[in-house]
């Protein structure tokens, strides 16, 4: 499990209803509104208006590093809120060791805004909630890649949100079990999630937006938090909609690391106050109790920001700070949820990129016959799936497995539970890659290449400028996102059609490395029913040095 959150990582309030401010937003003007905890002044460019840094919780700082988020203190006058707050608090590539990355801060829970200009109170435009990813370590509601403007252009209220991070959002220390026991422990990044939904329903009226339609999206990390929303008792009610964007949707990178208890999963060996005591020790803190802890609050955010791994400095478990089941927020697994029918009964849209990773993802296997072994009794059915002819490179074959593994089965998995359920499902497939890119990607579209598309918002980048047919496929994949946050349903003109998920045809919205959209029984099939069968031996396979 370690090895897999590791190459994610390198992947990569006032309880009073809001109400519109008397002042003015005509075009040109600098628009304000009022919240529940002050007016903020944003700022209209063309036919879109844009909101940035406003606080949605207190700063989680000093005596609230490790506590649920607070309200924010009310202000007077108008609050700017015309650039984006601080990032969460993250090494990040290229920060100096001892340092974190420029930008981030410790007070970081801030979330950001688009609306079309014109959008008046009652106006109850659908919201969509964008959860960033990183590997829970990394990321922001602020990269430019997700700017909302075209989501805007097309009545959608678009809102991008901070959490935090590695191990200021995950984290457990048996002194922080005991401090304010009424409590939720644990994982402070899903919390702040809840914080920002929940001021979504206090203020987006005032916006302009529709507290009953509200749609949440993620990838990556961000698609696994959708998937943990889904079935944290504290979050229902607060979104009516789903994406989930190479998010999985099994147990793996969604299982939730047990508070207290060691060896209590298959898939970790230390618990999450054993890996607090690990890092405590690190820098020479002993003892459990509310001294140590203090001695821990004290230790600067440079020193707990170092990519949420930790050891004991004397060769002791070296383990990651993700997810953890505390029994009062997070009290089971997303896919425990699942199959007990315990999760939101909404509309979800999931899929996952055709390439997510290749490498030593899974396991460190290192070669096809070596990999097809593992599947036991299922081997040749793994071999006939992944390379029937028996020609495929290994670094092909490896690629695509990952992709299945961790991403494609899961997906399906969580779609079926949907449909059973009697809540529509929509799967994506998305391989495309613009030309300019396709001799470098040449087993298909890597982890994340299609959130671009779905913002409408490509940029130059390594491919250079977007072409033409880069420029289409964006236009649908917006276009799809718009249509399932307005109605349920991404279909809409000027769409190829993209069918609805059912467990006899298995039709799925295949976005094929050429930049055609075509629905159509699920190509992955054969590959995705041997990884399904395989289910039974998952420890095996994921012994090998992976995950």
């Amino acid at each position: 499990m370690k090895n897999l959150l590791a190459g994610l990582a390198i992947i990569l309030s006032c309880n009073v209803h809001a109400q519109p401010s008397n002042a003015g937003a005509a075009q040109g003007a600098a628009p304000t509104v009022r919240t529940g905890s002050g007016v903020v002044r944003g700022v209209t460019e063309g036919d879109v208006s844009s909101f940035k840094g406003i606080p949605f919780a207190a700063p989680p700082v000093g005596e609230f590093r490790w506590r649920p988020p607070q309200p924010v203190a009310s202000w007077e006058g108008e609050r700017d809120a015309s650039k984006y707050g601080p990032n969460c608090a993250q090494g990040g590539w290229g920060a100096a060791p001892g340092s974190i990355a420029a930008g981030s801060s410790e007070d970081c829970l801030y979330l950001n805004l688009w609306k079309p200009a014109g959008a008046k109170p009652g106006s109850k435009l659908p919201v969509m909630v964008w959860i960033h990813g990183g590997a829970f370590v990394g990321g922001s509601g602020s990269s430019p890649g997700n700017s909302g403007d075209q989501f805007a252009r097309q009545g959608v209220i678009l809102i991008s949100i901070n959490y935090r991070l590695a191990r200021l959002g995950h984290f457990a220390f048996p002194a922080l079990t005991k401090e304010h026991p009424d409590e939720p422990k644990g994982s402070y990044a899903f919390m702040d999630q809840i914080a920002a939904l929940k001021w979504v329903r206090e203020n987006i009226a005032a916006f302009g937006g529709d507290p009953d339609n509200v749609t949440i999206f993620g990838f990556s990390a961000g698609g696994v938090s959708v998937h943990s929303l889904m079935t944290i008792p504290a979050a229902k009610g607060l979104f009516h909609k789903v994406i989930s964007e190479s998010g999985g949707g099994r147990d793996g990178v969604l299982t939730g690391r047990p508070m207290s208890k060691d060896d209590a999963d298959p898939f970790y060996t230390v618990s999450a106050e054993t890996i607090g005591i690990n890092f405590a020790r690190k820098h020479g803190i002993e003892g459990t109790d509310a001294a140590a802890l203090a001695k821990l609050r004290a230790l600067s955010v440079a020193e707990i920001v170092d990519g949420g791994q930790e050891t004991d400095g004397q060769g002791g478990p070296r383990t990651y700070s993700g997810p953890i089941l505390d029994g009062k927020l997070v009290v089971e697994t997303a896919e425990s949820a699942y199959k007990a029918g315990r999760h939101a009964r909404v509309p979800l849209i999931i899929g996952n990129t055709s390439a997510e990773i290749g490498g030593g993802f899974v396991n460190s296997t290192s070669s096809k016959e070596d990999l097809f072994s593992l599947f036991g009794k299922l081997k040749d059915e793994s071999q006939s799936a992944y390379d029937p002819d028996g020609n495929k490179e290994f670094a092909e074959v490896i690629t695509k497995f990952n992709t299945d593994w961790v991403w494609g089965e899961p997906a399906r998995f969580t779609a079926r539970v949907f449909v059973a359920s009697g809540s529509p499902a929509y799967i994506y497939h998305f391989g495309y890659v613009p030309a300019s890119m396709r001799e470098r990607a040449r087993y298909g579209a890597g982890h994340g290449s299609e959130v671009g598309y779905v913002f409408n918002n490509l940029s130059g980048g390594r491919g250079g400028t977007p072409a033409p047919q880069d420029q289409e496929v964006a236009r649908m994949l917006n276009g799809y996102w718009v249509n399932f946050a307005k109605t349920g349903n991404p279909n809409g003109k000027g769409l190829p059609e993209w069918p609805l998920y059912g467990i006899q045809k298995e039709e799925i919205l295949d976005i094929q490395a050429d930049g055609k959209l075509v629905g159509k029984p699920d190509p992955r099939k054969a590959r995705l029913d041997v990884i399904e069968k395989a289910g039974a031996l998952r420890k095996q396979i994921q012994s090998r040095g992976g995950i």
